[in-house]
């Protein structure tokens, strides 16, 4: 498949991270979201992320113009008609993903793939609901898409050898790095790093460490970039909670079942760096721990 217009459905955080992405590889971009507010907010973000890279020097004036011009917003499904491939990044809930699967379908082109940037919900479940099985499957990119190499490629039990191939090279073409994981929950990346996480919450919940030294000793004594519960608070922790249920009732193993903590600071409203607190309070500078 020759994959010259893209479909963007979902404007937040990931959204605007693959629209930004293609449109600097070359690709026509349709961004739908059916709030003109979050449409709007999420090319303000693009403009302004792509000007930071002309200032660093990774893209020069011209090609950022050129990429922004190719960004089409609507809050219309019907947008998508011209569309070779959709990618769905809407929340990472399986009733809300089907909800839109049934209101987007009646709109896609008959060659048309639909990808999902899911993070742990079953391609072969998404795509039976989709009613194009051969046509779907998953395509994990991760945050800040702009920065982050890799791309997940999750394929359900009908996904077409052609839909793999298109989507692979379609990855590729907007710099990416391509690993293919089988349809298990969690799939590879977030298996093995969601439940990490979930542990670190563990560990100060039951008194092991404090907030500063649990990320301290991750940095220092595992080398990671950043500690646990800061990169948490990065990732949002509504996403971490749905990601440790989807893995819990997926699995049926009592290891994934997600910390009190974690399912406290969700239902406080703390849900890290996007609502200004959560493991840490980033009113302050630097943020300083919560507990």
């Amino acid at each position: 498949m020759d994959i010259k217009t893209i479909g963007v459905l979902g404007a937040g955080a990931m959204g605007n991270g693959i629209a930004h992405v293609a449109a600097l590889s070359g690709l026509e971009v349709v961004l739908v979201d059916t709030a003109q507010a979050v449409l709007d907010k999420s090319l303000a973000t693009m403009a302004k992320n792509m000007a930071r890279q002309v200032q660093k020097g990774t893209i020069d004036a011209a090609a950022e113009s050129a990429a922004l011009a190719r960004v089409h917003a609507s809050t219309t499904h019907d947008a998508l008609a011209t569309c070779d491939i959709v990618i769905e990044a809407v929340p990472e809930r399986e009733d809300i993903k089907r909800a839109v699967y049934a209101q987007i379908m009646p709109h896609l082109a008959p060659h048309a793939v639909l990808a999902s940037n899911t993070s742990s919900i079953s391609i072969t479940r998404l795509g039976h609901a989709s009613g194009i099985a051969d046509r779907f499957v998953g395509m994990h990119f991760f945050n800040p898409v702009p920065v982050m190499k890799l791309v997940e490629i999750i394929s359900g039990l009908a996904t077409s050898p052609a839909t793999i191939a298109a989507v692979e090279a379609l990855a590729r073409q907007m710099g990416k790095t391509t690993i293919a994981a089988a349809d298990f929950s969690g799939f590879i990346v977030n298996r093995i790093l969601v439940p990490m996480i979930n542990e670190a919450i563990f560990a100060l919940h039951e008194g092991i460490g404090t907030i500063a030294s649990i990320d301290q000793g991750m940095k220092l004594g595992a080398a990671h970039p950043m500690g646990p519960l800061t990169l948490a608070d990065f990732v949002g922790l509504d996403i971490v909670l749905d990601v440790m249920q989807v893995l819990h009732a997926g699995l049926g193993d009592d290891k994934y079942r997600p910390c009190p903590l974690l399912v406290n600071y969700v239902a406080a409203g703390w849900l890290g760096r996007k609502t200004g607190r959560g493991f840490y309070d980033y009113t302050t500078t630097p943020p300083t721990p919560t507990r």
